[in-house]
């Protein structure tokens, strides 16, 4: 993870007068373009590092710069331990304790109290209520494979079920919402992928190193395509699931009918995802327009009632 690289670069170049690029990118496993980057990162937050050519060059602490431990104030200090904490709970690994006693030992004993109030007042919980026993050993695999640039096999289950064989160069862990993702230039499909973690089996890390090439981000905002395809529909929901509702959409789209009931202008696509979502209320939750969909729910709910006849 790029913020203890961030930390233990800044410790490092407390401890030493100068410090090679190509020593760093070395120490860390990465490549010298990364260190680079890493050291605007450093001079972005406030911390003057300047680099030297020639022989004996590299990245040093300007010298008439003090570096002490009120160079982090508690509330950036308090975000720094929230941040790895939450990581170090999901994806264990020394190099994040590290990480998180280095942090640790910026605070003085005199603001002890008041970094931990402010670290108390925010909880980051990745871990999963239920789900796949396969999420944690899988990213654990995943992470040892993108510092080792070892290709990545797996079985894939992917749209209506598909099952696919995949080997994959991974480039990136990534976590949308609640759920962790692949991002990773797929042999099968000669193109970067997105791969859900969940949907992954029998996955294991080949002994083959790969060349790693040029990294292309994953597309994870989809506001747009969003807002083009949605449209808004009327429906009658008992009080009860109000709750599950509220995951959907604001209170500002409810209005009582009722003692027990509310019509809640709802978000909605015409896809299997969200038909599912109708339907997971039960009777509960009736669609009263458009009559379009109302008849497709119906016609679904026959589907579901034909498999129970006997």
């Amino acid at each position: 993870m790029k913020v203890d690289r961030l930390v233990s670069i800044i410790m490092i170049l407390l401890d030493k007068k100068r410090v090679g690029a190509q020593e760093l990118a070395d120490m860390f496993e990465v490549s010298p373009r990364t260190i680079y980057r890493d050291i605007d990162a450093i001079n972005m937050a406030g911390i003057p590092v300047r680099g030297t050519s020639g022989v004996g060059g590299g990245f040093e602490i300007m010298q008439e710069y003090k570096l002490d431990q009120k160079v982090f104030s508690a509330d950036e200090l308090s975000a720094l331990l929230m941040g790895l904490s939450s990581l170090s709970g999901m994806i264990r690994c020394d190099e994040l304790m590290h990480a998180l006693a280095k942090v640790r030992s910026f605070i003085p004993a005199d603001r002890a109290n008041e970094i931990k109030l402010k670290v108390n007042q925010l909880y980051i919980d990745l871990n999963p209520w239920i789900g796949n026993s396969n999420l944690q050993p899988y990213l654990e695999i995943i992470k040892a494979a993108l510092q080792e640039h070892r290709l990545l096999h797996f079985a894939y289950i992917a749209h209506h079920g598909n099952k696919t064989i995949r080997t994959v160069e991974p480039y990136q862990l990534v976590l949308k919402g609640s759920h962790w993702y692949l991002q990773g230039y797929c042999h099968k499909r000669n193109d970067f992928r997105l791969f859900r973690l969940s949907r992954m089996s029998n996955l294991h890390k080949k002994e083959e190193i790969f060349t790693p090439r040029d990294y292309q981000k994953p597309q994870l905002n989809f506001d747009d395509i969003w807002t083009a395809i949605q449209t808004r529909i009327k429906i009658r929901i008992h009080q009860s699931v109000m709750d599950r509702v509220l995951d959907f959409c604001s209170y500002a789209d409810f209005s009582s009918d009722g003692a027990d009931h509310y019509i809640v202008n709802f978000p909605f696509a015409e896809n299997d995802y969200y038909y599912g979502i109708l339907l997971s209320f039960g009777d509960k939750c009736e669609c009263l327009e458009p009559l379009h969909i109302r008849s497709e729910i119906i016609r679904r709910i026959h589907e579901i009632a034909a498999i129970y006849e006997v």
